[in-house]
């Protein structure tokens, strides 16, 4: 799924080494039946939403199906403010999710990501898992990789390589450095990246997007981001799905396992994290991914002021089954979303961003 650890690095412009593509297979696979069939969520830390209530308007004035919820973002006009978020790729199984998952974005009109590309980047024969424009020809669509990558033999190349492989419309520039820490293959070089990182984003013909996979974005780190050109930011806070959790269970040494358990409640809830950066960096546009699982969590991402709300756990089982159940998560979620809309008296988003929101009984500001 998201983190690809391998060593060691490649030369500065020589080929990139590390795992093989059956390692990193292995690993894909190993990803999903953990994430679908073991408690891997974060442990001691949620993420915020729960503290935050809409104040009710029992007369909103408005016909529930005129509500207006669509969005633009990177000149993609969106159904719904909808990111079906990066999971998986490099793999047969996780072929078959991604077009699942694509069909029921190309649907709804709404926006996806895939997993890391690493692995069809090093080996051409997984690059089928990833492509899915055959059934999603019109969706906002980012391709992925590691920004660790950067520091063993990735560079612009690769990146080109990875937008240009799928279609897809913009990047995403993943942030693990505590899934790698743990994680037996882990890639613990993260030593200037933040220039690398630049470099990248001047040279990309696309918009690249930092995101963070389940431990969150701090104010400190946005600002360092969007001096570094990035296009938005994905907070992807704690509170759903822990990746030290999931790493600890493919360790089969018990000491390491215990390390990345220790972990379970490491990282920033998404709501914090949201908060925080959407006050460091309010030029920038700002996602919201980590542990949302429901329109209503959407709902108050988008009043704290996120431009777009990522789901994936949520997402994964549906897309093991069908694209039509995957469809219907979805649809409940936007059908959430429309009635929270509904209830505070939001005609669309723009007035959402103004509704009354309290967090613990104190009314937060517009």
């Amino acid at each position: 799924m998201h983190g690809d650890g391998g060593r060691p690095a490649a030369p500065a412009g020589g080929t990139v080494a590390g795992a093989t593509g059956d390692d990193i297979e292995s690993r894909k696979r190993e990803h999903i039946e953990i994430v679908l069939d073991r408690n891997v969520s974060a442990k001691g830390v949620t993420t915020g939403f729960e503290q935050y209530a809409f104040e009710h308007n029992a007369l909103p004035e408005l016909d529930l199906d005129e509500i207006d919820l669509s969005v633009e973002v990177f000149g993609h006009r969106l159904a719904a403010p909808f990111l079906i978020s990066s999971m998986t790729g490099g793999t047969e199984a996780a072929r078959e999710i991604n077009l699942r998952l694509a069909e029921a974005a190309q649907e709804l009109g709404l926006a996806m990501g895939v997993g890391s590309q690493r692995a069809a980047l090093q080996s051409p024969a997984f690059e089928d898992s990833f492509q899915v424009r055959p059934v999603a020809p019109d969706i906002l669509l980012f391709a992925n990789l590691g920004a660790v990558q950067l520091n063993y033999g990735f560079g612009i190349d690769e990146a080109r390589r990875a937008v240009d492989m799928i279609g897809a419309d913009a990047l995403f520039l993943h942030l693990n450095p505590l899934q790698e820490a743990v994680q037996k293959e882990g890639d613990r070089n993260w030593s200037g990246l933040l220039e690398k990182i630049e470099t990248l984003v001047r040279a990309l013909d696309v918009p690249v997007v930092a995101k963070e996979i389940g431990n969150g974005i701090s104010a400190g780190v946005a600002r360092k981001l969007e001096g570094a050109g990035v296009a938005a930011i994905d907070v992807a806070g704690a509170g759903g799905t822990s990746w030290s959790e999931v790493e600890a269970e493919r360790h089969p040494d018990a000491l390491a396992r215990a390390v990345a358990h220790a972990f379970a409640g490491w990282g920033i809830p998404t709501s914090t994290a949201l908060v925080e950066t959407v006050e460091a960096v309010p030029a920038l546009p700002v996602f919201a991914s980590g542990g949302i699982r429901s329109g209503i969590d959407a709902a108050k991402a988008l009043r704290l002021g996120a431009g777009l709300v990522g789901m994936a756990a949520p997402m994964l089982e549906t897309g093991t089954r069908t694209a039509e159940a995957a469809a219907g998560q979805l649809r409940a979620a936007i059908r959430e979303l429309r009635i929270t809309m509904f209830c505070t008296g939001s005609r669309d988003l723009r007035a959402l961003r103004k509704a009354r929101l309290y967090q613990q009984g104190r009314e937060c500001g517009r």
